[in-house]
């Protein structure tokens, strides 16, 4: 191989915002495949606010990163080497090799891709965690109904954008919450949500109120914080959230307890709220309908996605950075290595 390979390790733990300091980009030997492994060689890197959790050494559903160890995250590769009767050189795979541009895999995880379906990029965009985890979490814990009110939080990224289009399949309103003019324009224009607020605007409480005149039904939370605040007191009897993130908070160098939380609580009870978080393994027995639906509604334009694309490993960090201020439009992905080498 006539170039070494890249990885980008995590130096150190972030304090807040995570900085350029807390990750190294190292050159290496690419490895060789022993018995069972094969070789892969990534050509697209998923980047997603989750990351920021896994940088941290507190208790979460899954282990932190180790200082020293190569940032985790899911990939599409290609297979250059095979020593697995299951994998042929030049197969592309849905992987979890992290930032680097090679990866050892022993098979177990690794799932061929078509390239025929869809462009090979929406493994780990629409047709991948993303969008899993916007069908997932809107149709078994939202549970749209025709007529009622969906709000989604962070509509123009890679879940929120999902969310909003698979409400209105389902007979709902659906109303968007975003950063900026340009991304509430191509939530409404493009993607055909009812309407689309800025979470920037000063007066979002009260343009939320005027834009959801029967309510809320469901609230799709990918932010918390000032947006959580204005939904809050729209939410109807019996509303139902569906808590996939809060990048909001992912930065807090504490918890503290909100001084709302009481009135929370109250309202839980009031209004029997269901409020649910959620991480998109819960699901994996969905995943065979969440194939067939997505892609169906993907190929016949029902479901539409935007790609916002970086240029090399090296370009990673500043694109996660950025992914947690929201500087992305659409799916943040790294362009690790051309479709094949």
């Amino acid at each position: 191989m006539s170039q070494p390979a890249k990885r980008v390790v995590l130096v150190s733990r972030p304090v807040g915002e995570p900085k350029a300091s807390d990750f190294r980009v190292e050159d290496y030997a690419p490895p060789a495949p022993g018995a069972g492994e094969v070789l892969l060689r990534t050509i697209w890197l998923s980047l997603d606010p989750y990351m920021r959790g896994r940088m941290s050494e507190g208790p979460s559903y899954a282990a932190p990163v180790p200082i020293g160890g190569v940032m985790e995250g899911g990939t599409v590769s290609e297979v250059m080497a095979s020593n697995n009767p299951g994998f042929a050189k030049g197969d592309i795979v849905l992987s979890r090799a992290g930032w680097q541009t090679h990866a050892l895999s022993d098979g177990k995880g690794l799932a061929k891709i078509d390239p025929k379906i869809a462009p090979i990029s929406t493994a780990v965009g629409v047709l991948g965690m993303p969008g899993m985890t916007a069908y997932t979490g809107l149709l078994d814990i939202g549970k749209p109904q025709p007529g009622e009110t969906v709000v989604v939080a962070a509509a123009s990224g890679a879940v929120g954008s999902a969310v909003g289009q698979i409400a209105k399949l389902k007979g709902a309103r659906a109303v968007g919450i975003a950063g900026g003019k340009d991304k509430c324009d191509y939530v409404k224009k493009e993607l055909g949500f009812d309407d689309c607020l800025d979470h920037r605007d000063p007066a979002l409480a009260a343009k939320l109120k005027e834009a959801c005149p029967k309510g809320i039904d469901v609230y799709f939370e990918n932010v918390g914080g000032a947006v959580f605040e204005a939904v809050f007191p729209l939410l109807n009897a019996f509303a139902r959230v569906p808590v996939c993130g809060l990048i909001a908070h992912y930065n807090d160098t504490e918890a503290v307890a909100p001084k709302w939380a009481s009135s929370l609580m109250r309202a839980v009870l009031t209004k029997r709220l269901t409020i649910r978080g959620f991480i998109v393994s819960d699901f994996a027995a969905r995943h065979a309908d969440f194939l067939r639906d997505m892609s169906g509604w993907v190929r016949e334009g029902k479901v539409r996605y935007k790609e916002f694309v970086t240029e090399g490993l090296d370009s990673a960090p500043a694109a996660f950075m950025g992914l947690l201020k929201g500087a992305n439009f659409g799916k943040q992905l790294v362009r690790v290595g051309p479709d094949r080498a």
